[in-house]
Order: structure tokens, then sequence, then C-alpha cells
């Protein structure tokens, strides 16, 4: 139980009908799950509209709705507060239900378009190595040190991730590492956490359904920074020609890194392989084992952090350069038949051609390079064009396929991709709408030492079609393939 006025301290409210003298059991943002004494705070979300629910959220059993607009008909005996935001109100209050556990952790977040979950989990990996109990909250799982609990969105909501902040406190935890999405920023779900520092690693193209314009997703990044405090660091990329902007406003300690731009944390790149990467490092000497320039910023930024938050340089260092990256993120494996299959989450045109670079770089003569890649349904449309010609672009044979259709037509979110196609592109595809049989004919049109990558859909198990989500997991399906052809 408790006093609701506690847990209204830091919440700007408008209006107040009834008392605020109520002792509460709990919070919810979803009518279903209110049980008595709850508070319910009516959301206007993108599918569904909280206030439509306050009816039902009484009934069973709620004594106070948050709400910003007070319902024409008010119930005896149950409080209402009218705030101006609803989505702001429930993180503020969510923070104070659960004693505030952001204040007792170090609470560091990750920002950006691209290797947001490669340095939140590097992080995590780094700091449990270190011999601190850590926490992980990701899009590929939440975790807190061995207990993994599976992840539904980037960012959970502002109930769910106090009420996950607060376990990870009274499991021991000193560290949590976080992913901070566009969404989870400009929805208010990270609103009232105490952050020690943030990093960004870059911003391109991306979400561009959600926020209509590239000024509009940059200042949603951007926000995050603006509101960390003097007592935190703020470390962006360099190198990324946002990575400046990022920082003009934030009162936190300014810290850079990058490849070419002079910066707190310098690197260089001098071997790139499948083996990894061998980096100088602020003038040091390390070899990794992760892939590719894009995971040279993603290590640098890890870096950074690690000194920032008070490690020692050469330990941290000696502990980096034995750790793999996420679930899904370059992921290869090579065949019996000398095949390499790569599974990547990338799903934005940079982070295809990040990875399509990546891989012409690693290639030793005139090995094929096969491409799956598909586009969500639901998503942002401007972007599929522009997908297939990178693909086309840096592939010696694209296969457009089905990626998460969700509630869209497949041949239509494929014939979007064919349009951005030059004519000379259009001679290196074609287009297989099963996923599983793109898989397949990718695997069928490889030799020895070809690569195959599969990209979009990386560390997710399932595919979403029409609502529906069937299991289906890229790096089982190539194991299971290339397993079939070795027969």
């Amino acid at each position: 139980m408790k006093d609701l006025q506690s847990i209204l301290f830091g919440v700007s409210l408008r209006e107040v009908v009834g008392s605020t003298q109520l002792q509460i059991v709990d919070i919810q943002i979803d009518s279903r799950k209110v049980i008595k004494d709850s508070v319910f705070v009516a959301i206007k979300g993108v599918q569904a509209d909280g206030h439509q629910f306050i009816a039902m959220a009484i009934e069973k059993g709620a004594s106070v709705i948050v709400c910003e607009q007070l319902p024409t008909i008010l119930v005896n005996d149950i409080t209402y507060l009218v705030v101006a935001n609803a989505q702001e109100a429930v993180a503020i209050m969510a923070h104070q239900f659960y004693n505030e556990p952001s204040a007792k952790l170090k609470l560091l977040g990750v920002t950006g378009t691209n290797g947001k979950t490669t340095v939140a989990t590097l992080l995590f990996k780094l700091f449990t190595n270190l011999g601190y109990q850590c926490g992980l909250i990701s899009t590929v799982q939440n975790q807190i040190g061995d207990t993994i609990i599976p992840s539904t969105h980037t960012t959970p909501d502002p109930i769910q991730l106090n009420g996950l902040l607060n376990q990870m406190v009274e499991l021991g935890c000193s560290h949590v590492f976080m992913e901070c999405s566009s969404h989870a920023i400009h929805q208010h779900r990270i609103t009232g956490l105490q952050f020690v520092g943030g990093a960004f690693t870059n911003i391109t193209h991306d979400h561009l359904d959600y926020h209509k314009t590239f000024e509009e997703y940059f200042n949603v990044k951007k926000a995050f920074f603006d509101h960390l405090p003097s007592t935190a660091f703020a470390l962006s990329n360099l190198d990324d020609k946002n990575g400046s902007n990022m920082l003009l406003d934030t009162k936190a300690k300014k810290l850079t890194y990058a490849l070419h731009a002079p910066a707190n944390y310098k690197g260089k790149i001098l071997e790139n392989q499948l083996t990894g990467l061998v980096m100088l490092v602020n003038d040091k000497e390390v070899h990794c084992r992760l892939i590719g320039i894009f995971n040279a910023y993603n290590f640098l930024a890890v870096y950074g952090v690690a000194i920032q938050l008070g490690e020692n340089a050469e330990k941290v260092l000696i502990e980096l350069s034995a750790l793999t990256g996420a679930e899904g993120r370059f992921d290869y494996f090579i065949s019996k038949t000398n095949i390499i299959g790569i599974v990547d989450y990338a799903h934005t045109p940079d982070a295809l051609e990040n990875v399509l670079t990546t891989i012409a770089k690693l290639r030793k003569g005139d090995e094929n390079v096969i491409t799956v890649v598909g586009c969500g349904g639901d998503r942002d449309k401007t972007k599929r064009p522009i997908m297939a010609q990178v693909a086309c672009d840096l592939s010696t044979k694209v296969i457009l396929t089905s990626d998460n259709p969700r509630s869209e037509d497949p041949n239509s979110i494929l014939a979007d991709m064919e349009e951005g196609l030059t004519s000379a592109a259009k001679r290196k595809y074609l287009k297989i709408v099963d996923r599983h049989e793109a898989i397949k004919a990718a695997i069928s049109f490889a030799n020895a030492g070809d690569i195959i990558l599969v990209a979009g859909k990386g560390h997710e198990k399932y595919q979403d079609v029409n609502g529906v989500k069937s299991h289906f997991d890229d790096k089982e399906q190539l194991t299971i393939l290339f397993k079939e052809l070795e027969k």
C-alpha cells in the first residue's frame, strides 16, 4: 500500500475532484489489470484511448482515476486527478511508487538509431565480468544477473520499467544499462528516472512513420541529453554529423568518441577481419572479437562509458577484448560446405549499408554476396525503396522477401521496395514472399566461399503476419537449411 499524496510529488495537477488522502495498492494503464484500490491512468495511445475504459476500471475497483479530460459522469467516492499529460504523470507516479529505484543504481542510457543493443549488452557483459551485479534492459532481452526476462519492447512502459528497476535494486544490482528508444523518450516512459550518464551512437533514417520528420526524430533523441543533470555525463559519437548537436543544450559533462575527429576517446582501426578488429584506443593497441567499422564505434562508446564510471582503462580493454556482441548483430557461422551465413538486425538503410560495407571489406576475392531482406509492415514506408537499392548496390544478388508484414499485404511492401530500384539494380534481384523459401533460395545460389546475409530480424524468434506471431528464427532457418545441404 502507498499513500496517494506521496506518489503525486512532482506531478502537475490541473484539477482534483475528491480526496487525495487515500491508500492505493498499485498503478495501472491497462483497465483489465485493475484491482481494488488501484490507480488507473487513462492514456491516449496510438491504438486506443484509455479514457474510454475509465468506467470499466471503476467497476473493477479503481479508487483513483488520472486523466486528461474529466468524464461527463463522475462516480461518488472516486478521486479524479486531471493532468496535462497522462504519460508524463504515470512515469513520475511509478517512480515514486517504487521508491525511486533509479536513484539507488548507476543507470546508463544508450540512445541512437543503430548500435543501442550492442552497446548496452557489451556494457552489461563488461561490468558483470568486472565483478558487479548488473541489470540490462534491451530490445533482445531484459536481464538481472544470470536471470533472463524476455523483452517485448525496447523500453517497457513506465510502470513495468520502474518495477523492473526496483527488482534490480532488491537483487543487489549496482549498475543498469538501458536502451532508450525514441518512442520511449517521446512517450515519457523514462521520465523521472535518474541517469548517471547517457551515450549517443548515431542517428539515421528510421521511425518516420511515428515521428513524421527527421527533425522531430532528432529532437526527441536530443531531449534525452537535454534532461540529463549536471552530475551526469553525456558521451556522443563525434563522427556522426549530428553528434556535436546532440550535446548542445545538455547540462551534463560533455564527452566524445570518434575514429576520425579529435575526441576524448579516439580509435583507429588497424585490422578488420572475420576474426575481429585490431584497434588503437587512445594509443593502446587492442584486439577484440567484434567485426566491422560500426562495431569499432560501439567498442569506443563502451570504453568511454566504462572510464567515466570510474573503471581502470587497462582492465577494461582486457575484458572488452574477449567479449562478443548481442544476439542477431552480425551473427555469423560457416557451413561445412564453406558458405558463410550472417544474420543481422539491420532494418534501416544505414544499418544495412554498414553491414554490407563490412562484408565487402572482409571479402578476399570474388566471393558472391547474396542478401535476403524485407521491410516491416505498418512502419516507415519511405525507407523501403532505399533499403532495396542499398541491398542491390552492395550485393551480387538480392532476394526481397517478407519481414514482419503485420497488417499489410507482403506483396504491397515488396512493391514499395521495388520502386527504389534503378535499371541496373533490377537485373540483380528477385522476390520471394515466403521468408523460409527466400533463405532456401539464397543457399541454392551460393557456392563455397560465398556470403549470405539475412537482414532485418536478427534476434527475433517470430514473424508477425496479420497480428499472429508464429515462430520464425533466421539463424535457426539458416542452420537447418545448411544441414540439409550437407546431407
